[in-house]
């Protein structure tokens, strides 16, 4: 018997909250400026604003990464196509149904913990939500996986699996 192996790469979108993080930032730095000039003792402040800005700006360029292995689903978070965090692991074992977002079946399970590790995009055509129970506890995962990963789970539990 031969391995599944599938992996994908989803750019978060740039939301709203987003920009609006980066506004408050850059209008802080430019206060920052302004109050160096008035008082020369904050001289390092606009420095300090600076890094701040980057290393902000940096955690704020966001991708996710699906691994999926032989039953097994890893999502981590690429931050800057550099910094990496592993963000959720699943085994189809512990999987109630996998579903598109907008599926009946998934009205059962309304009450439970919620991630979201998709794109941001609401048009996106390819939005599943993931359902796994581990130790009487629900939780929801929303992710845009590709037709070849859903095929993965669908072989290991067909009957978990609704497909678009």
């Amino acid at each position: 018997m031969s391995d599944f192996y599938t992996e994908q790469l989803i750019k978060k979108r740039t939301d709203g909250k987003d920009i609006m993080k980066k506004t408050v930032l850059i209008a802080l730095t430019v206060i920052s400026f302004f109050a160096a000039f008035l008082f020369p003792l904050l001289m390092l402040l606009p420095v300090i604003m600076i890094v701040v800005d980057v290393f902000l700006f940096r955690k704020l360029d966001v991708e996710y990464e699906y691994i999926y292995i032989n039953g097994d689903l890893d999502i981590d978070k690429i931050m800057h196509k550099e910094k990496r965090k592993h963000m959720f692991s699943a085994n189809v074992k512990d999987m109630e149904i996998l579903a598109p977002e907008n599926a009946f079946q998934l009205k059962d399970f309304r009450e439970s913990k919620f991630y979201d590790y998709s794109s941001g995009n609401p048009e996106s055509r390819n939005r599943y939500i993931l359902v796994i129970s581990r130790s009487g506890e629900i939780t929801k995962v929303l992710f845009e996986p590709k037709e070849e990963l859903i095929e993965g789970v669908y072989l290991l539990a067909p009957r978990k699996v609704i497909r678009k």
